[in-house]
């Protein structure tokens, strides 16, 4: 009998010994508490306890007599913050660390995961990703636009009076729902209808970490009073709303990707962040509402998947058949940042559409430096030419923005209370980007009494740009044209100073090249298990126009007091409710494919080249983008309908992947909440061997030992795929290879024939990579080669990227 299996009187004495013992051997252990997610075995509660909670209380409570703590940090009400039981098995509650420990290696219980904090990671883009609504295209009107379908929408709440929530048309509330529409301050329970079909918030976490929460700046319920969730709410299922338009610019239809799909809100995101214990409270409860998919635009630190809640929380929706899309991050562009990388979730990256809104710099020697801008307020006077002014110019230049020598960094950023109004007012201030917020440093520039700002990028930006609501007139420039700018100023004297303007050139479409990937997207490779591609694919997050509360100014800072009814932002956590809308339309037109058929639909039917028929670009650099850029590619939902051959993923399969990681028993079962035999997963290969829609394998060129300069010449592996025909009927696929630079790829068989819809047939990819002979790597140092195997029987075409690191030795 496991030790959280027996009675109430052996309980507690064992307990206790553990927790004493623990705290005695580890007296630094001790200390404030904080809040812990505890995992436990579903059929470990003690026959004696009523209920789990009460047998998790009993735990909690053992636990802190065992610390000398006594409790004293608990929340109003008792220790446990949340009980789990439907995507997850256990409670959260505070303790200290040396209980937490103690708790940790009693048995019955798989796992304790400290808690973690996670921060926030349209009218165009239904028409640039091709669903047109009259007349319909072919997905919704397979899909019934997604009708009965139930999005769950995991962020910051949302504004249900919103028009992009109307119910007008919808048939009644899906039977299976078991939703409910929690009340609270400015959200009656008659907030839901017919779209918005069940409401929810979650704050124990939050408020057992940092307090109880201020009533006069947060709202204790689903409402959204920040609008990342509205917005994120309305790209995904939004319904039509004309006219839309923000502060003048993109004007049109605004429409999210499922119009008919049902929409659940669980707010889990505050003024401190969003933190673990209640979006794993949300996946719980959106498993046991009934919804078919989850969108998740929050992200944070990448840990091991068995220390990670939302794979955990992710993991137990996938197993109940829910498609689990989330945001990739908002860390690039540089290498390794891409977050929510477990391969049971659709990773998604963000690119850009066909629409500019251009307000470019002109400058009194003639330059005109691109911009861009989402300005609508008054303009600045026609024809005039403004006093350019940058604290970081030189002192005979420019500058002055700042009182003293001294605070020439804090006013080069426009950092609050950093600039001296006498010398900036009636000038455009130049900026640079980083540290306070994009919008905020508008404020600052607004409130020291200058009539403009040109937010500039510094290298590391590079050249990625993000239009703004900005709450005077200004516009943002690239690396390049930021470094002109601050050499003009600088070069200039008191006799003949810097002057410019800024030209607002509002709405432009058609714009070329597009898609390309947004700077600020995250990239791979992945940084918990390189054999699995991410992102898995981009998706539109450039710039997206959407639904906005009516209590929020569109620059989403506490002065902007303009209101409108949709706003434009930019972030990964715009491209993942695309996908999330885009998954609940294949799930309406196909309810028998599993979530890793739908998410195989989506990247194998991805597409790489942009509209002038060049590979797809990185923002940041102007250069063409990679694998570890954009995945398999941007999604394409018309031929995502009909995939013609998907690679499916069953719950065992991902177990046999998290074997070959080489995770223990108790690691696994921390993610899958139940037992695991590793010995014929181990046998039957590598982690690269999940029937995953891409391929991707890190080779170690060891040193050879009669030259410790050259590497190892030849490398080899192989990736074993099964796919599924959906095709319809009878089939023969041929493939090709698109090998990646220096390698050898070869496909045994190279031709897959089906007798019939549904027949899984597998096949052998063998890589074969080599370097030049006598060729050097600076130790650490790495090559990335992309290729892809092409799939096709003259009318489906199956794309799977095959990427290839070489990675020098450290020495």
């Amino acid at each position: 009998m496991s030790l959280l299996m027996r009675p109430r009187c052996f309980y507690y004495p064992i307990l206790l010994l553990l927790l004493v013992a623990a705290a005695a051997a580890d007296a630094g252990g001790r200390g404030a508490e904080r809040t812990y997610i505890v995992r436990v075995d579903a059929d470990a509660k003690p026959s004696v306890y009523p209920t789990h909670a009460h047998w998790y209380e009993a735990a909690v409570m053992s636990a802190s007599a065992a610390s000398d703590d006594g409790g004293a940090g608990w929340p109003e009400g008792g220790p446990l913050i949340h009980t789990y039981s439907a995507a997850f098995h256990g409670f959260s509650a505070r303790m200290t660390p040396s209980a937490a420990a103690a708790l940790a290696s009693a048995p019955g219980v798989a796992t304790v995961l400290p808690e973690r904090v996670r921060r926030l990671a349209t009218t165009r883009s239904p028409r640039f990703l091709g669903l047109l609504s009259s007349p319909p295209s072919a997905l919704l009107a397979d899909s019934d636009f997604g009708a009965d379908l139930v999005i769950a929408i995991v962020d910051t709440g949302i504004s249900p009076s919103h028009h992009s929530f109307h119910d007008r048309g919808l048939g009644p509330v899906p039977s299976r729902w078991r939703g409910v529409c929690a009340s609270g301050p400015s959200f009656p329970p008659t907030s839901c209808n017919r779209k918005l079909v069940g409401a929810r918030f979650f704050s124990k976490g939050y408020e057992a970490t940092s307090g109880r929460m201020n009533e006069s700046a947060e709202v204790r319920s689903p409402l959204d009073t920040d609008g990342h969730g509205t917005h994120t709410a309305s790209i995904a299922a939004g319904r039509y709303v004309f006219p839309a338009s923000t502060l003048g610019y993109a004007r049109g239809v605004a429409a999210g990707m499922a119009p008919k799909a049902r929409l659940a809100a669980y707010k889990v995101c505050w003024v401190g962040g969003c933190f673990d214990s209640d979006i794993l409270a949300a996946f719980d409860a959106a498993v046991a509402d009934g919804v078919d998919v989850v969108s998740l635009s929050v992200g944070g630190v990448v840990v091991p998947y068995y220390l990670d809640a939302i794979a955990i929380g992710a993991f137990g929706a996938t197993e109940a058949g829910i498609v689990v899309s989330a945001s990739a991050g908002n860390g690039g562009p540089g290498g390794l940042t891409v977050t929510n990388v477990a391969p049971w979730m659709a990773t998604v990256g963000a690119g850009s559409m066909d629409r500019a809104f251009p307000a470019n710099v002109k400058l009194g020697d003639g330059q005109v430096l691109d911009g861009v801008s989402v300005y609508g307020g008054p303009a600045l006077e026609s024809g005039k030419m403004y006093e350019l002014v940058y604290a970081g110019a030189s002192a005979g230049g420019g500058g002055g923005a700042s009182s003293s020598a001294s605070d020439g960094y804090s006013a080069s950023m426009c950092l609050d209370g950093s600039l001296d109004p006498s010398a900036v007012r009636g000038k455009i201030v130049v900026c640079d980007r980083g540290v306070n917020s994009r919008a905020a440093k508008g404020d600052v520039v607004h409130r020291a009494g200058a009539v403009g700002m040109v937010l500039a990028n510094g290298a590391f930006d590079g050249e990625g740009l993000v239009a703004d609501c900005h709450v005077l007139p200004a516009t943002a420039v690239g690396a390049a044209a930021g470094e002109k700018l601050r050499k003009y100023i600088a070069s200039s004297t008191k006799q003949r100073p810097a002057t410019g303007t800024i030209v607002f050139e509002g709405t432009h479409l058609g714009v070329h090249p597009a898609p390309f990937v947004a700077a600020f997207s995250a990239r791979g490779p992945n940084p918990q298990s390189p054999e699995i591609l991410k992102p898995d694919l981009i998706a539109p997050g450039l710039n997206i126009l959407a639904a906005w509360p009516s209590g929020v100014g569109p620059a989403g800072i506490p002065s902007d007091t303009r209101r409108t009814e949709f706003n434009i932002l930019s972030g990964t956590s715009m491209a993942c409710p695309h996908v999330s809308g885009l998954a609940a339309l294949l799930k309406a037109a196909h309810p028998t494919w599993s979530p890793a058929a739908i998410k195989s639909a989506l990247m194998t039917t991805a597409y790489v080249r942009d509209n002038s028929n060049g590979t797809m670009v990185d923002e940041s650099t102007g250069a063409v983008a990679g694998a570890f850029d954009f995945g398999a590619g941007h999604v394409d939902p018309m031929r995502a309908m009909d995939p013609g051959l998907v690679y499916d993923i069953a719950p065992g399969d991902y177990v046999n992947f998290l074997c070959n990681l080489n995770y223990t028993e108790q690691n696994i079962r921390a993610i899958t909440r139940s037992q695991a035999d590793c010995r014929g997963a181990r046998r039957a290969g590598h982690a690269g061997n999940l029937n995953y829609p891409s391929m991707s394998t890190t080779f170690v060129a060891a040193a050879e030992d009669d030259d410790a300069g050259a590497v190892r010449r030849t490398m080899r592996t192989h990736f074993i795929r099964r796919a599924t025909n959906v095709g319809g009927g009878r089939a023969v696929y041929r493939a090709s290879i698109s090998a990646p630079e220096g390698c050898n790829v070869t496909v045994q068989p190279q031709q897959l024939a089906f007798r019939r819809d549904g027949q899984r047939l597998s096949f052998t990819v063998r890589v074969e990579a080599t370097v030049a002979p006598g060729k050097r790597m600076e130790p650490g140092s790495s090559e990335v080669r992309s290729g892809a195997l092409t799939w096709s029987d003259g009318r489906h075409v199956v794309r799977s990227p095959i990427v290839v690191t070489v990675q020098a030795p450290l020495q």
